[in-house]
């Protein structure tokens, strides 16, 4: 199985650039490289019908996010305050950091 490149990492602030869900800006929770998929808090929710179990007493719908394509997220930029594009480079100290292809600044803390 093939192992795709994905741009966001967890913790990531992103912006949904198409889909239902256009323009939220949300927290990366999960990143599924093998997939190219990642579960962004609050975006693409569905619903689930859950049974009653020991750990979960109370049964009933709820509703949680699904998957969706890495594509459809772009990293934000404090700075510039919308949807940027990604570059990297290295630090002097030899790290490398993701950094806005727009406005320079680093957007690995």
């Amino acid at each position: 199985m093939e192992v795709k490149k994905v741009h966001v990492k967890k913790g990531d602030s992103v912006v949904v650039i198409s889909g239902k869900d256009k323009g939220k800006k949300a927290k990366v929770l999960v990143v599924m490289p093998k997939t190219g998929k990642a579960i962004v808090e609050g975006v693409n929710m569905s619903t689930k019908h859950k049974k009653p179990t020991k750990n979960m007493q109370q049964g009933g719908i709820i509703h949680q996010e699904s998957p969706v394509f890495s594509s459809k997220l772009m990293l934000w930029c404090e700075k510039c305050e919308k949807g940027v594009r990604v570059g990297h480079r290295l630090l002097e100290d030899k790290t490398k950091v993701r950094h806005c292809k727009n406005c320079g600044e680093v957007l690995d803390k």
